[in-house]
């Protein structure tokens, strides 16, 4: 290997190794991205429409529901969206989407100080 190849071969490599860290790294953060909660009373129309079971329908009727008020918890979004029940309710949540700051099941307030 001639004085110019091992040169050029020298500073490649660390540009490779570059490249090679910063999709490690992306990699690495949409792993960890991929497990926060979605928020629903934030959660834009594609994000909620990501959701397995939720249809562009279901998506809107959220959105505009939102739109009169926040949903305050599990059992409000329930009594206002049709088509979400217990059911639809503990898939969603599974795949992290929370009620006001809420994860499901929701647990009723005891009543006890």
């Amino acid at each position: 290997m001639g004085a110019l190849a091992f040169v050029h071969a020298v500073v490649k490599r660390p540009r490779l190794a570059t490249w090679r860290a910063m999709g490690l790294a992306l990699l690495c953060a949409l792993a960890v991205g991929a497990g926060h909660a979605l928020e629903i009373n934030q959660a834009s129309e594609a994000e909620l429409d990501s959701l397995r079971g939720m249809g562009p329908a279901m998506s809107r009727a959220i959105l505009a529901q939102r739109q009169t008020k926040a949903f305050a918890d599990w059992a409000d979004l329930m009594r206002r969206v049709k088509g979400i029940g217990p059911a639809n309710a503990e898939r969603f949540a599974a795949q992290g989407l929370t009620v006001n700051g809420q994860v499901w099941p929701a647990q009723p307030p005891s009543g006890k100080p």
